[in-house]
């Protein structure tokens, strides 16, 4: 009897899906979607969705129940959205996963955890790239928001409840830690770690490799671990530099730092 009813439950889902005609994926018959999407061979779109004008989606792309995806927009292969909504012209590289629960738990004093609840969204505006293999998480106490026109690259992390604001690049193997708040044309370069609950003001840019322990509250170039004002170090680089010479022709050493590197 078990068996049967299983079975019987089985093919109602089934039946609440349908053959896209357009590249012939599949969806869910309670979805909305314009006739002039593609859907390919592979994708499915869940329940309730909303697709767009002109959208195009990639063989072994999961929508999920309720995701929206805005006019014009492009998703790879292998994408997975929940818990999201994309804006217009947006290009989703392959890979990519936006909308999964992110990294959040309650330590007590024995070091047992339990999971915070993960029960918002993820908001990517329009006009917005997104590199391949790129995770973002969705929000826990607010929305995680990427803004309009935001440039990211391949494998880079955002965790729950970052807002970035718009015109932003965002190198490789970024890694963001949760409730970040980033202003507009802000440059991260590749690998830049941010810790959590930082804010970040409009036109930074940080070098490669730099760590922000803190909140940046100046534009302005930076970079180093800990992330400093970059005139800031070079002054202290020249200054390292003067001491060691110094220190060099006391001992009878005559270094000249301009050509140690060809000695």
């Amino acid at each position: 009897m078990c068996a049967s009813r299983f079975e019987e439950d089985a093919k109602i889902g089934y039946q609440e899906f349908r053959k896209w005609c357009n590249g012939g994926g599949t969806f869910n018959e309670s979805a909305s979607i314009d006739p002039t999407a593609v859907i390919e061979i592979g994708a499915i779109v869940h329940s309730e969705s909303v697709i767009g004008a002109n959208v195009y989606i990639g063989s072994g792309t999961v929508v999920g129940p309720a995701v929206r995806v805005g006019q014009s927009t492009k998703i790879g292969y292998n994408v997975v959205l929940t818990n999201c909504t994309i804006g217009e012209f947006v290009l989703i590289h392959c890979g990519v996963c936006i909308g999964q629960d992110g990294f959040g738990f309650f330590v007590n004093e024995q070091g047992d955890m339990m999971k915070k609840p993960q029960s918002l969204k993820a908001q990517i505006g329009n006009h917005v790239e997104i590199g391949a293999n790129t995770c973002i998480d969705r929000g826990s106490w607010r929305d995680t928001v990427i803004g309009d026109h935001s440039k990211i690259d391949n494998l880079v992390q955002i965790g729950h409840n970052v807002v970035t604001g718009e015109n932003c690049i965002i190198c490789g193997q970024v890694g963001i830690a949760g409730s970040v708040t980033i202003g507009d044309y802000v440059t991260l370069g590749g690998r830049v770690a941010i810790r959590d609950h930082v804010c970040i003001a409009s036109k930074v840019r940080l070098a490669a490799n730099s760590c922000v322990t803190k909140t940046i509250n100046k534009s302005g170039d930076y970079g180093g671990f800990p992330a400093n004002d970059e005139r800031i170090i070079r002054v202290d680089l020249i200054t390292s530099l003067n001491v060691l010479s110094k220190n060099g022709k006391s001992k009878g050493t005559d270094i000249d730092w301009r050509t140690r590197d060809s000695q």
